[in-house]
């Protein structure tokens, strides 16, 4: 792994090139977690300090990105004369895909681009070359308790935002649309099944990890100077942002192929 200046290319070399060096950061975090000694001080800071700064944003978007699915889903419900759905097509949407994109949204835009500016500033300041050097794995040492601290946050948070979300949904269904508690219930109950709040975690935890690769990734690699490790952010932002919503269509197309959807 290098720390040499490499900025991003714009062209399918230059990215293939970054997805692979990504690729072989991911697997050397994974070695790592197995080393003794696990830095469990240095995770359960970083656990706090991912939590301080995603918790909040995180519970304020998940009650209007709830209030918009259920308004627009019960609007749409009731020009088809299907109102009696609306419970479990917003929550079913705010569990499988709203939840896991909000949570990791935050967690890569808040706790993400500060990992990123801290190993980048580390790396220009030339200490990640000086732990190599007194034969300290920075890996194992810096980026495996960040990366499983960004996981652990963004597991917890993404069944915050399905609470808040839903229950969101709920209150703007029912009070603002005139729609039924019990059917809005009932429906939910009716075609929601665990593998929905199953595949809504390992979403969490898979874009917790890329997260966490991204912006680790970009700090070992700056462009030079402070102005580079702005750069930096910046770009694992980008990056980070493009490859989750695309593991996001793989991974929604791979689960409505093995999971049967539940019937009344």
């Amino acid at each position: 792994m290098s720390t040499r200046a490499d900025p991003l290319i714009p062209s399918p070399v230059g990215a293939l090139r970054q997805l692979g060096r990504m690729t072989s950061l991911g697997a050397s975090v994974l070695r790592a977690m197995f080393i003794f000694p696990f830095q469990f001080n240095e995770y359960m800071r970083q656990c706090w300090f991912f939590a301080s700064v995603t918790i909040m944003p995180t519970a304020m978007i998940a009650i209007p990105f709830g209030a918009v699915i259920a308004l627009q889903l019960g609007s749409l419900t009731t020009q088809i004369g299907a109102q009696s759905y609306t419970g479990a097509a917003s929550a079913i949407a705010i569990v499988q895909q709203a939840a896991p994109l909000i949570t990791v949204l935050i967690v890569a835009g808040a706790g993400g681009s500060a990992m990123c500016a801290d190993i980048g500033a580390r790396t220009i300041r030339e200490e990640i070359d000086a732990m190599r050097v007194i034969g300290v794995d920075p890996v194992h040492r810096l980026i495996v308790p960040r990366v499983l601290a960004a996981v652990t946050v963004a597991i917890l948070l993404n069944g915050l935002v399905s609470v808040v979300g839903v229950a969101g949904g709920y209150f703007f269904n029912v009070v603002l649309q005139g729609g039924t508690p019990g059917a809005y219930l009932q429906s939910f109950n009716s075609f929601a099944q665990i593998a929905d709040l199953f595949v809504s975690e390992v979403k969490a935890l898979m874009y917790g990890f890329v997260a966490g690769i991204v912006a680790t990734y970009r700090g070992f690699n700056p462009s030079g100077g402070p102005k580079g490790v702005g750069d930096a952010v910046n770009q694992a932002v980008v990056i980070t942002f493009l490859l989750l919503f695309l593991i996001n269509v793989v991974v929604t197309a791979v689960y409505l192929k093995i999971v049967p959807p539940k019937g009344m």
